[in-house]
This record gives structure tokens, C-alpha cells and sequence, in this order.
């Protein structure tokens, strides 16, 4: 398993990984494809498409900082689901060495106590803060989510500082 960074829209792959990404969340979690194309320069984010040898099998989107690295968004193509591909990106992704957070829908149906079970079979715990993800899109209004983080759970300190940052420097860019 390899993560490949793309820094620019104008790699071949692009128009497929954000093909992916459209359906793989809903509209009102996704930035819009021109901001997604900007932010691409940014040093501190990562659009990481997912290989299994050549066979690409998913993308990882994330923020790093010196103390954390924050998963914006992450998905295994639907095809390739199920042969825990997951698993082992986010265990590639463990070896920066970093504390990992990321946010997941609260855990109310099938499919999100499913992707809750993943996620601390990978080793994430989930956080008791109150978290309001901010809207990516004017009309749309923020959203109740779960912050989950590995290998521990957060501080508060370390709460109100990815909360600071999410919300400075994610959704500002």
C-alpha cells in the first residue's frame, strides 16, 4: 500500500478521484471542485489517492500539523470494499507518528454504527465533545459529528486546538 500526492488538478487522475469523492459523500460535506483544485498548493493538505501495488483503490484527504493530522475525507472505491484496504491506509497513515482525528456521522443507523466499528477496529476512540462540523457551502447549515482520534482519546486542549484549526484554517482555505 502507497499513498500518491496530487498537487495540482491537471494530473490525469484527478477528474476520477473527484469523480469518487462526489459520490462518496453528501453535497453538503464536500467542498465545491474549484476550492478543491486551490487548496491542492497548500503544504499542510494532502490529496492522497490509495495503491495496492498500481491498482488504485481509494483517496485520503488530510491536514497536517505539527501536532495532529486531521482526515477531511477519506473512501475505498466501492468495488475494492471489503478486502481491508481501509485498515491499512489508515495503518500507513499511523506511521507519521502523529495523533490522527477525524469525524464520522453520529452512530444512529446501520451504516454508521457499521463505519463507528471500522474506525475503533483501526484503532480510533471516539470523543464525548460536542462537535458542529461548519457548513462547506453557502445554504447549508453546520452538522452534529463524532470526533474520533487514535491511538488516544483527546485532551481538551487538544480538542479546542483541532476545533481552532478546523475551523481557521480548513474551512477558510
Amino acid at each position: 500500500m502507497k499513498f500518491r500526492r496530487l498537487t495540482t488538478s491537471g494530473h490525469e487522475m484527478y477528474k476520477k478521484a473527484m469523480d469518487l469523492y462526489e459520490v462518496s459523500f453528501p453535497e453538503h460535506e464536500q467542498r465545491e471542485r474549484h476550492l478543491q483544485a486551490d487548496i491542492m498548493v497548500n503544504e499542510e493538505y494532502h490529496f492522497n489517492l490509495i495503491y495496492d501495488n498500481d491498482i488504485w483503490v481509494g483517496e485520503i484527504f488530510w491536514w497536517e500539523t505539527a501536532e495532529f493530522i486531521y482526515v477531511e475525507h477519506f473512501c475505498i472505491l466501492p468495488e475494492m470494499r471489503g478486502r481491508r484496504y481501509g485498515q491499512k491506509a489508515l495503518a500507513l497513515l499511523d506511521e507519521e507518528g502523529k495523533t490522527v482525528i477525524l469525524e464520522i456521522d453520529p452512530p444512529v443507523d446501520d451504516v454508521s454504527i457499521h463505519r463507528k466499528v471500522f474506525y475503533e477496529r483501526s484503532g480510533f476512540e471516539a470523543n464525548g465533545f460536542t462537535h458542529v462540523h461548519p457548513p462547506y457551502k453557502k445554504g447549508f447549515n453546520g452538522h452534529s459529528l463524532v470526533v474520533m482520534s487514535s491511538p488516544t482519546l483527546l485532551s481538551e486542549a487538544e480538542y479546542h486546538a483541532f476545533n481552532s484549526y478546523l475551523r481557521t484554517v480548513v474551512m477558510q482555505s
